[in-house]
């Protein structure tokens, strides 16, 4: 309870001094504070009555405070003179901003109202079960899925060389496509023989000289983790979820709870990123920082919290608007942008025509209407619902997105540590996928089931054929 208290009081606080200094036109302010209601009746249901663990819950509240509420509010704040724009340089229209608003409101009660309905329908609840004669030949697979990972190694030894060499401002030379398949699905094998690793030790009956064994290729699935996926081959956005994984696999009673999920998230996100990146943008040494920490208040004072929610990676709420300022120029899509997202695997140079992903379309419109000067852009699952179906399109994304938590929740539940992880991984992808855009969200996730998923199951599998075949022929 006294955690809860502290996070809500926290909230509060926050949300609190975010409104008592915020300077705009009521319409815009009240715009803003309905959504800042919405939000506050789902955390004190999520924290205080709701019984069953959801971390997917918990991100999509940190990911809404912070990207719609707390990022937006600060950057109107920041606005000097009379040219008013934000970081993409569209301007600030306090009409826009209203509708804005109303788009998020309107997403954010029928996701809610659509999770609380679903979760009482048992056909999506059903819990998937590992077979015991997977479990029988679960060594064989781990042993299997170890060569994989060391013939992964092999093949990608010179990409993996290149991208710590290169620097992340020089685009790699490698194809799209191929730094899919290498950093999205097979740099995420290691990942799933942990899995299976973990899997084995929940057995009741192993040989003790298999447990060995399996403790060895459990190390070893952790160094070539750490080799394919660390700070000088991936960004931190993309090794967060993996090692919070790995944390949650070995302590599980640190994210077990809901309060413990948004306690971690909002603090990791809401304070700490932003106050780190006024530590990384600082004018002073370290050293001066730990003999004088009063530097960051002043920091602060000067800028710093501004500074840091005014970049691209807090861009997300006046993307939407500049969304509906597309759609109000060239119409909606009617569904084709979603083909960008969901047939994102099929190349370029195969279908000449395919559509870009929608942040890079609006971006393209900022820089054709706007003079900004960088088309990768995000893009919500608000806008992407919206540029595609218009308010029908925003229903949509409110209540897939609710179809698919209550469908993972059925995999935490499961026995298959692969299902069960990758559930939790869900969660924690959440934030990147609910700030878009929606084609790199989906491919990033599908890339890593693959990854962890698909390619131990799919080597299961042969190993149950040839185990078939090979009894059938003794027969």
């Amino acid at each position: 309870m006294a955690l809860k208290t502290l996070l809500l009081i926290v909230y509060v606080l926050i949300t609190t001094v975010l409104f008592a200094t915020f300077n705009a036109v009521f319409p815009v302010w009240i715009s803003f504070f309905i959504n800042a209601l919405i939000l506050f009746f789902i955390t004190v249901f999520h924290v205080f009555e709701e019984k069953e663990y959801s971390p997917y819950i918990s991100s999509f509240i940190v990911f809404s405070f912070l990207f719609f509420q707390v990022a937006p509010i600060v950057q109107i704040n920041s606005f000097t003179g009379i040219d008013r724009v934000f970081m993409t340089n569209y301007p600030y229209r306090e009409s826009e901003i209203i509708f804005t608003n109303v788009l998020i409101g309107i997403f954010n009660i029928l996701f809610f109202l659509s999770y609380l309905l679903l979760k009482k329908y048992k056909p999506i609840r059903k819990i998937p079960s590992i077979q015991e004669k997977n479990l029988n030949i679960l060594p064989l697979t781990i042993i299997c899925t170890f060569i994989v990972c060391v013939l992964v190694f092999f093949i990608s030894y010179s990409f993996v060389q290149d991208e710590i060499n290169r620097p992340n401002w020089i685009t790699s030379r490698y194809s799209k496509m191929s730094l899919l398949i290498y950093k999205k699905v097979l740099f995420l094998v290691p990942f799933g023989g942990i899995l299976l690793c973990v899997q084995y030790f929940k057995k009741r009956k192993r040989k003790a000289i298999n447990s060995v064994a399996i403790f060895f290729f459990l190390i070893a699935f952790l160094f070539l983790l750490l080799w394919f996926k660390n700070p000088l081959t991936e960004k931190r956005n993309a090794l967060g979820p993996i090692y919070i994984c790995l944390m949650f696999l070995v302590i599980p009673k640190l994210l077990n709870t809901n309060v413990k999920t948004l306690f971690f998230l909002f603090f990791t996100m809401i304070i700490g990123f932003p106050v780190f990146a006024i530590v990384t943008h600082s004018d002073a040494t370290f050293n001066a920082i730990i003999k004088n920490p009063g530097i960051l208040i002043e920091e602060m004072k000067g800028g710093g919290i501004t500074n840091a929610f005014n970049t691209l990676n807090y861009d997300a709420f006046i993307n939407i608007t500049a969304s509906v300022d597309y759609v109000s120029t060239y119409g909606y899509s009617m569904g084709y942008q979603l083909l960008s997202a969901l047939l994102f695997f099929v190349p370029r140079s195969i279908w000449e025509n395919k559509p870009y992903s929608t942040g890079a379309v609006v971006g393209e419109h900022l820089i054709e209407s706007h003079g900004f000067t960088f088309s990768n852009l995000s893009n919500p699952l608000v806008s992407e619902g919206y540029i595609n179906f218009g308010i029908i399109g925003v229903f949509i994304g409110a209540f897939a997105l609710a179809y698919v938590i209550i469908k993972l929740m059925s995999w935490f539940k499961s026995d298959d540590y692969l299902k069960k992880i990758m559930s939790f991984y869900f969660a924690l992808h959440m934030i990147f996928l609910l700030r878009g855009d929606f084609a790199n969200g989906l491919s990033y996730y599908v890339g890593t089931l693959a990854g962890v998923i698909i390619i131990p199951k799919f080597i299961e599998y042969i190993i149950k054929q040839i185990l078939i075949h090979q009894k059938h022929g003794k027969d």
